[in-house]
């Protein structure tokens, strides 16, 4: 970095003056914050993002959201080349620039950074970083600081997406870096395409079990919400009506994490809607849960949750590839045996891992994180992923889908219509349906859509594939949350050393008893998750074991 590149950054630097006595930390969320305090890491995440697109030479993505948080908030986030979360190696910088004290230090940091990553400034490809952001009042303003953050390096330019949802802008970046068209109206056409597609290959004959092709959604009065009352227009196929579009408080008594924490309808949501099948988007349309509200419950409701999601997903693409692989084909030439996995973490609902199971589906554990989840997924050749919260998405390999794309050809030409050449076909629609950066509520919503339609099932009927056992989570305050260590992705304690075999005595006490503890990665409290066949036992269980936590290391339950 020359003389002038450095006075340039000096200069744009002094302008953003960080907020005193704030210190952030870049997690799987990126950054978030009252978005009052935000603009002076928004700028600096803006020089994070130039300097990726040149340590990559590819388009680079930044998005302004904070998701599921209340309007007044606000984020921001880097995508990488795929696609997919900042890589982790990079976080660490991310903190160190955006607490940087003044603009001399933040110079100082880049230069250093720069050096140990080996980013030249002279002679690159063209830097491009691709902004979006939702529809926060704050957005705007944030948009701009990151714009000059990222023209502060010299040679590098911000594209402003406009107001998008975030896997809208992953999908993007994902898109440009494939040579492919990469805006709204070519997302929308591919998911429209795939999605008509899988239906024109629904068996003949299903019926829907007491269920039409009516769907209500909330849309949390956000950005999925918008697009969704945009996008519905191409899907004529489905009956949308969608509710908590921008005409009340993003976040505020509606949406995805909302419907899912309170197991209550969404705002907009009554007695009115009981036996219609339902949807709740989250902030940014990331994250997606159904419902149904439950006969005169006022607005109590029967949830189908993440888990219930990724059991569909992983029943419709574990019939696909046995019709593919059925033992006819043990004859043919490519007769090889796809490797499907299916991963959570240990916060899934016992019963949902027990059910995969039972169906022969290989289940695989990490720790808790959408990068740990998403890391895992892809070392199958097709991977599925999901959290109970309903963020979750499917990924294919490259590798799986030349071969895929390979056998379809072949199956077309010699038995086009047979159920194997459908069966593939059905694989690559859901290959390109769904979006493969990261979880998207929008493309998600289409996926299970076609599947109960495929079915014939309603959403009672998909409800009644497991019955979730009661559960309850706590947190306990500590003086050192570092001080709790697991392994076997958090489903074992090994520090405190004994505290494990006072809580194996524990869940001994209770029939299918399971129970976990797990520091907090931002706060001082050690989390609590406890399951058992009764929400008396599950509680009892959860209360115990933070004792036992109190005890070895705490100050009381939070």
């Amino acid at each position: 970095m020359n003389e002038k590149q450095q006075s340039l950054l000096l200069e744009s630097a002094a302008r953003f003056a960080p907020p005193k006595g704030v210190k952030l930390s870049y997690g799987t969320a990126g950054f978030r914050a009252d978005a009052s305090l935000l603009e002076s890491t928004v700028f600096r995440v803006g020089i994070l993002a130039a300097l990726r697109s040149l340590k990559t030479e590819s388009v680079i993505g930044l998005m302004i959201t904070a998701s599921h948080n209340q309007e007044s908030d606000n984020g921001v986030k880097v995508a990488d080349p795929s696609g997919g979360m900042l890589t982790q190696d990079w976080e660490p910088f991310a903190d160190a620039i955006a607490n940087a004290p003044d603009p001399h230090s933040l110079l100082q940091l880049i230069i250093e950074f720069a050096k140990k990553e080996d980013i030249g400034f002279e002679g690159r490809q063209p830097v491009e970083v691709l902004l979006g952001r939702d529809t926060r009042p704050s957005g705007e303003a944030l948009l701009d600081a990151a714009k000059q953050g990222i023209t502060s390096i010299v040679g590098a330019i911000g594209t402003d997406m406009g107001v998008v949802t975030t896997p809208q802008l992953h999908w993007m970046v994902r898109a440009r870096n494939r040579g492919m068209e990469a805006s709204e109206s070519s997302y929308f056409h591919q998911l429209s395409s795939s999605f008509r597609c899988l239906m024109d290959l629904k068996p003949e004959g299903i019926r829907k079990n007491g269920d039409d092709n009516a769907l209500v959604v909330d849309g949390a009065d956000g950005v999925g919400g918008e697009k969704l009352e945009h996008f519905k227009k191409m899907l004529t196929e489905l009956c949308i009506e969608v509710r908590n579009w921008g005409d009340g408080m993003l976040n505020e008594g509606v949406g995805a994490d909302y419907v899912q924490k309170e197991k209550v309808a969404p705002r907009g949501f009554g007695p009115a809607d009981a036996g219609l099948r339902c949807a709740s988007l989250d902030g940014d349309a990331d994250r997606l849960v159904y419902f149904s509200v439950i006969l005169n419950e006022s607005n109590k409701i029967e949830l189908v949750d993440g888990d219930k999601i990724l059991s569909l997903f992983a029943l419709f693409i574990k019939e696909q590839l046995s019709i593919l692989n059925d033992s006819e084909s043990k004859k043919d030439n490519d007769s090889y045996q796809a490797h499907l996995g299916v991963v959570q973490t240990a916060y899934a609902n016992g019963a949902s891992t027990d059910y995969l199971k039972e169906m022969g589906l290989e289940v695989v554990l990490t720790p808790t994180g959408v990068k740990y989840l998403h890391e895992k997924a892809a070392e199958f050749d097709i991977g599925i992923y999901f959290e109970a919260n309903g963020h979750g998405t499917i990924l294919f390999s490259e590798a799986y889908l030349c071969r895929l794309e390979s056998t379809h050809k072949t199956l077309l030409s010699t038995s086009e219509g047979s159920a194997k050449q459908k069966a593939a076909s059905r694989l690559l629609a859901v290959s390109q349906l769904i979006n493969q950066a990261m979880g998207d509520a929008l493309s998600g919503l289409l996926l299970v859509e076609v599947i109960l339609q495929y079915m014939g099932w309603s959403i009672c009927r998909w409800n009644e594939l497991y019955h979730d056992l009661p559960s309850r989570q706590l947190k306990v305050k500590v003086g050192d949350r570092t001080a709790v260590v697991t392994a076997n992705a958090e489903t074992l304690a090994v520090q405190p050393v004994g505290i494990q075999e006072a809580i194996n005595a524990e869940i001994a006490k209770y029939p299918r008893g399971r129970c976990f503890i797990r520091p907090s990665g931002t706060e001082d409290v050690v989390r609590v998750y406890a399951e058992a066949t009764t929400q008396d036992a599950a509680d009892s269980l959860a209360s115990s074991v933070a004792t036992l936590v109190d005890q070895y290391l705490g100050s009381g339950t939070a």
